[in-house]
């Protein structure tokens, strides 16, 4: 089995960056900065995930997360 990056920083931000430029419909409000997966304690690294918090026009909070899903990927 081949060891493969994870790019979970890079599809973070350019979620993050698209639900904050396109918006045609104004649906989209304010769009959370985005958090690390660190532990709750010690601050240290726990995964590569990301998350950001969203919130719609009605003020309703979504959070958007980024995780690898090693078992569903393509082969080479």
């Amino acid at each position: 089995m081949k060891l493969k990056l994870a790019y979970c920083d890079k599809i973070a931000d350019s979620i993050r960056k698209a639900l904050i430029k396109s918006d045609p419909d104004g649906i989209i409000g304010p769009v959370g900065p985005i958090e690390m997966d660190l532990h709750p304690e010690g601050g240290y690294f726990v995964s590569p995930k990301k998350a950001m918090k969203v919130w719609d026009m009605n003020g309703k909070a979504y959070v958007v997360t980024i995780e690898e899903a090693p078992m569903l990927d393509l082969e080479d």
